[in-house]
């Protein structure tokens, strides 16, 4: 039973530690009395959930703002911590030189708790545990606390109460979906989701659908009109509410008997204007970059640096055209109305948040950031970013340069994985095309047929979905590429028609140019080739995958140095890749042609160490290998080459690329060395 599977937590623990609703330690199930000292509190809560050790001097800074003795606050609090969470045989309280942390791994901490079935995934959860977890919520975090002269403490603890509220009502919302609906169950979660996030649309539609099932049609109408209020005063969009009881009711008429037909006939109409606002083509994943906090600035000071930096991720993520941004005056207009991120995210309905926080540290910039899915409250990617200050528009510019290359790929990256989980017949044009982006990740002839299915079915639901076509265009360009297909030229042709269509479709995607620039260097007109990948580099200059085509055309007989910077840059900006192995590779066969050996030897067989990495990627490890005399360790990679394709030769390998007359030549001679019929 699920009951027995998910046993009490807390059973058995020896500590436990209250974080949400007013603090609380209790030992052995018994409720220790804890110091009055607001600080001690504030102190205990930080170390229970940082991630690592921290310095004496970083937690004087955040909590004490005194002129005379810091360390000795510091040093009073954390004897009274060991009272609380010490025992004979266990220190908890762990100081080491100049830093201090707290060892709660035989504690039970309810945020702790929370953090992690919340990485695990609610769709995965069941019900009870669901309930168990809604059940851990007494309150806000560390309710009734404030200090008020410790701004940047404080400023932590209204992102922590932010984001566990945003936690809470995920938890509700998931639970939601598993309840009947209009049970009193339900209805309950219901108003403490909208205690907590009053402007998310999602919660009001639910509400309204569950008082039409119930017959409260009355009462749907007092809660639509209230919250069109509310919403209007806020200066929101109140359409999709009208939009949401129109469709409720609609559902109610169409599902149930003739008296509640027509007690849905018997509602107030709405206005001819309110009409549906679809919008055509794919739906993309949507996203809100939300304003950052400078924690070095005065309270409630905005602009400067911290502005600076969201605006210029806004405009580089809506520069790559993969994602759905909300505008930044939109994002800034819910910041200063005090709604939070997490909560704005809801209210925006977007899939997913980014938000962070920057200070300045003697003379470096360090920036915190956070890609949160908002529906799920799960944090799917953070990082943080330590840059000198000697060139602010520079470190501005690689730290713009990093958070969005790396937020488009963690994006991508979660859409595959969800679109993977979902029953064929059930994807919509986005969804198939991330399963096809699965598929096609994957670099075999088997996948590589699914994916081209999955982006011809994507182009079947949308016909005018530009990246649709680019990923078709990629599958065809592997099939040519890899010798899979049947008719090689047909491949060829078919790469750069739909290429092509891409293109045509939207102009402004660097991911169509980037079709096009492969598909030309296939058809073997590298010039214009290399001016069409330019121009997806124009486009975005964000576009990892950009840069590293326009290393793999240059690598082979172009600059050689130039490949390499490019393959550089490309692993800046992604260092997580599904295509790293070809980054890798481009750097290897550059380092060839500059006669650099050993070095291009130790970069391919990093190359052949990233997963999915196909038969090309082997040989030129192998060459490169035999090249830098390191032959036994080449052989035993042929071998390798050899049962992954018996049929492997030097003569398909030239046929592939486009080497020049000296390149080829070094790797004709190192693949005869080695076995390379």
């Amino acid at each position: 039973m699920e009951s027995d599977r998910y046993a009490d937590l807390t059973s058995g623990v020896q500590i436990h530690v209250g974080l949400l609703g007013r603090m609380s330690i209790s030992r052995a199930g018994r409720p220790l009395t804890l110091p009055a000292s607001r600080k001690l509190r504030a102190l205990i809560a930080y170390l229970a959930l940082a991630p690592h050790a921290l310095t004496r001097e970083r937690l004087c800074e955040l909590l004490w703002d005194i002129p005379n003795d810091p360390r000795g606050e510091l040093r009073w609090c954390l004897s009274k911590a060991r009272c609380l969470l010490d025992e004979p045989a266990r220190s908890r309280v762990r100081t080491d030189k100049d830093t201090v942390r707290l060892d709660l791994t035989d504690c039970y901490v309810d945020v702790t708790d929370i953090n992690r079935w919340m990485q695990q995934g609610l769709p995965t959860l069941g019900t009870e545990r669901l309930r168990a977890l809604s059940g851990i919520f007494g309150g806000d975090f560390l309710e009734g606390l404030q200090i008020e002269r410790s701004p940047d403490f404080q400023s932590w603890l209204n992102a922590q109460r932010r984001r566990l509220r945003a936690c809470h009502a995920a938890i509700l919302e998931h639970l939601v979906a598993r309840l009947a609906t209009g049970s009193q169950e339900s209805f309950s979660c219901l108003d403490k989701w909208l205690q907590l996030v009053p402007f998310d649309l999602r919660v009001h539609e639910l509400v309204l659908q569950a008082l039409t099932h119930r017959g409260r049609l009355r009462e749907g109408e007092e809660h639509l009109a209230a919250t069109v209020r509310a919403f209007e005063l806020e200066g929101l969009d109140s359409v999709p509410l009208r939009k949401a009881w129109r469709d409720a009711k609609t559902r109610a008429a169409g599902h149930s008997g003739p008296e509640h037909t027509l007690l849905c006939a018997a509602g107030a109409t709405l206005p001819a204007s309110e009409s549906d606002a679809s919008s055509s083509g794919a739906r993309r994943a949507s996203i809100v970059i939300m304003p950052f906090l400078d924690r070095s600035a005065p309270s409630g000071a905005r602009g400067g640096i911290a502005d600076a930096l969201a605006f210029d991720i806004i405009t580089r993520l809506a520069k790559l055209r993969s994602l759905f941004v909300i505008a930044q005056g939109t994002a800034f207009a819910l910041d200063q109305r005090n709604i939070g991120p997490e909560e704005a995210a809801r209210t925006l309905n977007v899939d997913y948040l980014v938000s962070g926080s920057l200070r300045r540290q003697a003379k470096r910039l360090i920036v915190n950031v956070e890609l949160v899915e908002s529906r799920t409250a799960r944090i799917v990617w953070a990082d943080f970013f330590d840059y000198s200050l000697d060139d602010t528009f520079l470190a501005l510019n690689e730290m713009g340069d990093r958070i969005v290359a790396s937020i488009d790929t963690e994006v991508e990256m979660a859409e595959r994985n969800r679109a993977i989980l979902k029953p064929p017949s059930s994807l919509d044009a986005w969804g198939a095309h991330h399963r096809g982006l699965w598929h096609m990740y994957r670099f075999n002839r088997g996948d590589n047929e699914l994916a081209m299915q999955f982006f011809k079915t994507a182009l079947r639901l949308d016909p005018t979905f530009s990246r649709a076509y680019a990923g078709l265009s990629f599958t065809h360009w592997q099939n040519a590429f890899q010798g899979w297909g049947e008719e090689h030229q047909r491949e060829i042709d078919l790469a750069f028609e739909t290429a092509g269509q891409s293109v045509f479709v939207d102009d402004r995607d660097p991911a169509a140019h980037w079709a096009m620039g492969r598909a030309l260097w296939l058809r073997g007109e590298r010039d214009q080739s290399l001016t069409e990948l330019q121009r997806t580099i124009d486009l975005s200059p964000n576009f990892a995958l950009g840069h590293y085509t326009l290393g793999f055309v240059n690598c082979q007989s172009g600059d050689a140095k130039a490949a390499i910077d490019s393959s550089d840059h490309s692993r800046r900006l992604s260092p997580f890749d599904p295509l790293l192995f070809g980054m890798l590779a481009v750097r290897a066969i550059a380092l060839v042609r500059l006669g650099r050996f050993d070095e291009a030897a130790d970069w391919s067989l990093m190359a052949v160490a990233r997963p999915h990495a196909h038969a090309h990627i082997l040989a030129i490890a192998a060459q490169c290998l035999a090249l830098a005399g390191r032959v036994e360790e080449a052989r035993n990679l042929v071998s390798t080459l050899h049962k992954l394709q018996p049929s492997y030769s030097i003569d398909g390998f030239v046929a592939a690329f486009r080497l020049s007359a000296d390149t080829e030549a070094l790797f004709r001679k190192a693949a005869e060395r080695i076995g390379i019929a």
